[in-house]
């Protein structure tokens, strides 16, 4: 799963982290999703390979949010465009949903990341806003593309 992550670290903005982050760091991540108790899932081939990997979050620590959940989906590169993301969203969406969370968040690094963007609009996420050129990653001012959908 880190090295999937790193991929988009070092060579996209669908993260705005620019430093690698080791096996042990992302334990601590995901130690914190299960903490939560929010769901983690994965897809791999028939050798066990992880494809990609989403994965639910507190939207905002603070109490009044406890309803509310961030989905975060990544698909190693060279198997993106091959419907795993929504399969992996699709099930995110049914597991948050059986929870009891009301709402999910996409908060989508880059408002120029067309996949992602048209991935959440295919699964019932509306645009909410754009927070314009709030990061700053490969030199270049990037927005953050808010979208929202009702579980």
């Amino acid at each position: 799963m880190a090295e999937i992550y790193n991929h988009y670290v070092l060579n996209g903005t669908a993260t705005f982290e620019e430093q690698e982050l080791s096996v042990s760091d992302y334990e601590k991540r995901i130690s914190n999703i299960i903490k939560f108790n929010l769901p983690i899932i994965i897809a791999e081939n028939s050798e066990a390979q992880i494809l990609g990997f989403a994965y639910a979050s507190l939207y905002n620590p603070r109490t009044a949010y406890r309803f509310t959940v961030e989905d975060s989906i990544y698909v190693h590169y060279q198997h993106s465009r091959k419907g795993i993301g929504r399969k992996l969203l699709s099930e995110i969406i049914r597991l948050c949903r059986e929870s009891g969370f009301k709402q999910m968040m996409a908060v989508i690094g880059d408002s120029n990341n067309k996949g992602s963007i048209n991935l959440h609009k295919s699964m019932g996420f509306k645009e909410v806003g754009i927070a314009r050129e709030v990061g700053y990653k490969f030199e270049t001012w990037l927005d953050v593309f808010y979208m929202q959908r009702t579980l």
